[in-house]
């Protein structure tokens, strides 16, 4: 039996810290469907202020930010440009298209996260008399800022971003880890979210609070947004409880993301030293790492590395994947480099 368990499975697998815990306790709370809970309304305005938008709505997850995002841009029938791999499209289970009736036209993402400019150009349909009537109106194109743990270039945002505007068109960014990507480029918030029209913001993953996103947005979009929450469940009364914990991960969390990239580029390093791996140190740019070892389905060396102690999830067949959070060290990093040289012994 394993006494001491390192979990690189994902960083929404952290629990609250004492400062967290207390505020949380300490919250003043009043109902938030009528719009007077005090601490979310903070919260509010404070990423508002930080991702330098006119407001910000609190939602209880990024999958339901994103949504709520999507249809405050979309009416049914219209189409988002978006990456094949994007998380709104793949992993958000078919949303947009069964709740909102609106087309996604996935792009295939470049090795870095990028969709070419050129195939976006390809995929905006005509609308209009005469054939646009067939065709789907596109209407938004949604974008990433980190990818598989790299962060898309931001010259390359900036390029899209304006590219979109100039044919006509609004844009999401889904920020889940934007703060990560902002804090690798030493970045303000608000410059890694201003070519943007929206921004989702997740305070579960790379920053540590137990639950929540927020949506960040111009006032009039965040107004049709606030009625498509409440329309998919997601009107919280003494919401102020679990919006403490995200205020105080955005205050105190955020500057400490710098550690969690450092222990992924230590990670990546010493996976690189441990015979057979297959890892590129190179592009650990925030808090996750990728992995094989050629051989070995990746679900049988989660097994083996499971019984060692360190809990890691494949994101597909081959690969491994590994993600560095509020509850991992540098001691815990040392010790699962030494469990992951030990993998190939069964």
């Amino acid at each position: 039996m394993v006494d001491h368990v390192i979990d690189l499975r994902s960083d929404t697998v952290t629990r609250p810290t004492p400062g967290m815990l207390a505020a949380m306790g300490a919250a003043r709370v009043g109902d938030d469907v009528w719009g007077d809970d005090p601490t979310v309304a903070q919260l509010q305005d404070t990423v508002a202020q930080r991702a330098g938008k006119e407001a910000a709505l609190f939602l209880p997850s990024g999958t339901q930010s994103n949504l709520t995002a999507l249809m405050a841009h979309c009416e049914r029938g219209d189409e988002y440009l978006v990456g094949q791999h994007a998380h709104c499209y793949k992993y958000e289970g078919g949303g947009a298209a069964v709740l909102g009736s609106i087309v996604p036209q996935p792009i295939e993402n470049e090795a870095d996260g990028s969709l070419p400019l050129a195939k976006l150009a390809e995929a905006i349909k005509a609308h209009g008399p005469g054939m646009g009537a067939h065709f789907a109106r596109t209407r938004l194109l949604a974008l990433e800022n980190t990818f598989n743990g790299q962060v898309v270039p931001a010259g390359y945002l900036r390029e899209a971003t304006d590219f979109a505007h100039g044919r006509g068109l609004t844009t999401h960014l889904d920020g889940a880890r934007v703060c990560n990507a902002a804090v690798a480029q030493g970045i303000p918030l608000a410059q890694a979210c201003a070519p943007f029209d929206t921004v989702s913001i997740c305070f579960s993953k790379g920053l540590g609070a137990p639950v929540g996103s927020a949506l960040a947005g111009s006032k009039a979009l965040l107004a049709r947004a606030r009625r498509f929450r409440k329309m998919f469940g997601g009107g919280m009364r003494q919401a102020g409880i679990i919006a403490a914990g995200a205020l105080f991960a955005l205050r105190n969390h955020r500057g400490r993301l710098a550690e969690d990239h450092a222990n992924a580029k230590a990670l990546a390093e010493g996976i690189s030293r441990c015979k057979g791996f297959e890892v590129t140190p190179s592009e650990v740019e925030t808090n996750m790492v990728r992995f094989r070892l050629p051989g070995v389905p990746a679900e049988e060396m989660a097994q083996r590395l499971q019984s060692r102690g360190v809990l890691v999830r494949p994101p597909d067949r081959l690969t491994m994947r590994a993600v560095t959070n509020l509850m991992v060290s540098a001691e815990d990093i040392r010790l699962a480099v030494k469990a992951i040289a030990t993998v190939t012994e069964g």
